[in-house]
Order: C-alpha cells, then sequence, then structure tokens
C-alpha cells in the first residue's frame, strides 16, 4: 500500500533537513564574503583618500604667492606641504660646484621679493643625481647638495634679507629623484634645488 505524502511523513522530513541546513551554511558564507568585500573597499577607499593631497586648507597668502611665482614662468607645483619651486642645477652652479652664478642672480631676487612679502618658513632642499662624485671640495653627493641648500640660504639672508629664523635646509643627495637616472635629460632634471614654502595654516591656532 503506497505512503501517503503529508507533513507526518518523517522519512521526507529527514531527507530534506540536510537542505534546510546546507542553504543556511550557504547564506551565512555570502554574508561573510559580502561584508569582507565591502570591508576591503571602505579600507581602500580611505587609504586613496588619505594618499591624494587635500589642498582645501591651503593658506589664502599661499594661493596669491603661488599666482605670484606662476606669473615668473617658473618650475612650480602644489603640495598639501607647501609650495615647491625647482631650480635646476644648470641655472644656479656649475658642475660639481656650489658657488651661485652670479646670470642666477636676478631670478633669485624675484622669488626673494616674494619671499620677502609673506611669513611662512622656507626649506632649501638639495637633490642630486644618482652618478657618485669625488672631487677636491666634496667626497659625495650628499656634501655636494647640502653645500647647494647651504649657498642659496645665505644669498637669501645676505644679498635679499630674508630673516634667517625663517630659513633652513635640507639634502636627499640621490634618493629623492624626480626623473629616471637612466638618461642625460633625466639625470640634469634630478640636479636641483627645491625652495619649499611651508603651508603653516593647518598650524595656525583657531581664533577664539
Amino acid at each position: 500500500m503506497p505512503r501517503k505524502p503529508g507533513y507526518l511523513n518523517t522519512e521526507s522530513v529527514s531527507n530534506n533537513r540536510w537542505l534546510i541546513s546546507y542553504t543556511d551554511i550557504v547564506t551565512v558564507l555570502l554574508i561573510l564574503f559580502v561584508a569582507v568585500a565591502a570591508q576591503s573597499l571602505q579600507d581602500h577607499a580611505v587609504h586613496a583618500a588619505s594618499a591624494v593631497p587635500q589642498f582645501h586648507d591651503f593658506a589664502p597668502v599661499l594661493q596669491q604667492t603661488q599666482q605670484r611665482l606662476q606669473e615668473q614662468g617658473l618650475d612650480l607645483r602644489r603640495e598639501a606641504r607647501g609650495l615647491v619651486i625647482s631650480l635646476p642645477q644648470a641655472v644656479l652652479f656649475a658642475s660639481g660646484d656650489d658657488r651661485i652664478s652670479p646670470l642666477a642672480f636676478p631670478m633669485v631676487s624675484q622669488i626673494a621679493a616674494v619671499l620677502r612679502g609673506i611669513k611662512n618658513k622656507v626649506i632649501l632642499v638639495g637633490h642630486a643625481d644618482a652618478i657618485p662624485i669625488h672631487n677636491q671640495r666634496f667626497k659625495n653627493n650628499w656634501e655636494l647638495s647640502s653645500a647647494r641648500s647651504l649657498s642659496l640660504l645665505a644669498l637669501l639672508a645676505t644679498e635679499y634679507r630674508i630673516d634667517e629664523s625663517r630659513l633652513s635646509i635640507q639634502s636627499y643627495g640621490s634618493y629623492s629623484p624626480k626623473n629616471s637616472n637612466d638618461t642625460e635629460n633625466g639625470r640634469a632634471g634630478n640636479r636641483r634645488v627645491e625652495i619649499l614654502i611651508l603651508n603653516e595654516s593647518a598650524h595656525e591656532p583657531n581664533p577664539r
């Protein structure tokens, strides 16, 4: 006599029970995968946002400074830390030397005139290419790039009356290139002194 289907059919319930459990596991795993993927996307978005310089708080005085410097046709870029003026070695110095060429004085004078109109601190950053140097004055690129930064600081302070308390120097040697060192043009671009005008708006106390 055939069995009648129905809710009291314990064999049918027993056979289908594993389907219910399997479906629950798949659902839980799917939710877990979706949550992990969403968290990964959120972390990536936060990292990407933090990696992009935020210029919305760029000091108004520095925005005006940027405009004045751009009018002089300088190699200028804007970063979160401030304005960076890149001066090629060929414009300022002879090869392997830290003495500023008199031909560069008019350009330095124009930059100094802009610097005197603001109060921001200024960092002079020396860079070199990857070709080792060793001459009677300098043992390596670290010494050369440091000396060039110091020469520019001395010129700005003594000849153009920039307050020394606003000036400091840094040297990266050959370890912060902006171009490839595989070509002569790339190496020429890496031999430079950068004038960094700090964006100090983020450090200014809020008025009360």
